[in-house]
């Protein structure tokens, strides 16, 4: 538990992602605060403390995680860091809101999974869509039965990204395709089926060797239905984002689930009919942040656990592995 009921959160380093993912979404909300931010270059950790008006700033991450009036991490490091600084935040007492992927790889998963178990603590990855109404709506329309007897699942995200010296295409710092929109992809089929697949086969394109700027896979799930993911940082398709779920009875369609605040289109097509619904503007990080405050403060339960964790990165390693390719970190 906290030490306060107020959820005192600490930032490691200073990524770009911060802002839109803790530090907005923290101006409103009712139980936390962002109070300490640290980098491995202290300028960097000042400039940034003093444009978002953190009190404190620590010039390492070790620093950080021993402050002891920080309650919980957020670690946004390259994805070879987070097993590593999760791993000391939990061992130091912190909670821990973890970007995805959670790991560079299964083993890793299973690791930080094991010391959050040892340690009663908080370990959260960061699928901040998840915790949006349209997510949990989708969720409920395939678990209705409206749909039918769920066949096909197919979740795609393409977006492309031409910066060469990218950490996100850096073997080295655990990058890829994969390893960034595949989670999101990968966790979206297998949060529809509520089933763990197999992968049968992949195909990639490589940005530089072993590092994936396109991905297909396609899968196969205990219940009989398949599915494919498609990702791509680099090509020649646009911004596209989705998913639909294809039942015996009826389809559901989803346009841009990962950022619905910005725009999406919720469409359910059973028999002759068809409907759309809406869903709050609210930024999906704002109802993360309140999740991941409500399970420290409050023990309240999340829809994605260590577990679910554990079982997202094995389908990511099976794709790299069906591709051709190592996952990260082996």
């Amino acid at each position: 538990m906290a030490s306060t009921d107020t959820l005192r959160i600490g930032t490691l380093g200073a990524a770009a992602i911060t802002p839109k993912a803790l530090i907005t979404p923290a101006a409103t909300a009712a139980r936390a605060e962002v109070v300490a931010v640290a980098a491995r270059d202290r300028a960097r950790a000042e400039a940034f403390a003093t444009k978002h008006d953190l009190p404190r700033v620590h010039g390492s991450y070790a620093e950080l995680i021993a402050d002891p009036d920080v309650d919980a991490v957020y670690n946004p490091l390259p994805n070879s860091l987070h097993a590593e600084w999760t791993i000391a935040a939990l061992e130091a007492g912190k909670h821990v809101l973890c970007e995805k992927p959670f790991t560079a790889n299964t083993d890793e998963a299973r690791e930080v999974a094991a010391v959050a178990e040892r340690t009663g603590l908080v370990v959260m990855e960061a699928f901040h869509y998840r915790y949006h109404p349209l997510m949990r709506r989708a969720v409920e329309v395939a678990r209705s039965g409206e749909l039918g007897e769920l066949r096909h699942v197919e979740a795609w995200m393409q977006a492309p990204l031409y910066k060469r010296a990218d950490i996100r295409y850096e073997l080295d710092l655990a990058g890829g395709a994969t390893m960034d929109l595949g989670a999101y992809t990968t966790h979206q089929v297998r949060t529809l089926l509520a089933e763990e697949p197999t992968v049968t086969s992949a195909v990639a394109k490589e940005r530089s060797p072993g590092v994936d700027r396109w991905m297909r896979a396609e899968l196969a799930f205990p219940s009989g239905a398949v599915g494919r993911t498609t990702v791509s940082l680099y090509g020649g398709v646009p911004l596209r984002i989705g998913f639909h779920l294809v039942g015996s009875k009826g389809v559901l369609k989803v346009v841009n689930p990962t950022l619905p605040s910005i725009y999406s289109r919720f469409t359910v097509k059973v028999g002759g009919t068809r409907r759309h619904e809406s869903f709050p503007r609210t930024p999906t990080y704002s109802y993360q942040l309140d999740a991941f405050v409500a399970a420290v403060l409050d023990e309240a339960p999340l829809p994605t656990p260590p577990s679910d964790s554990i079982a997202n990165m094995k389908v990511i390693d099976d794709i790299y592995t069906a591709a051709g390719l190592h996952p990260r970190g082996t």
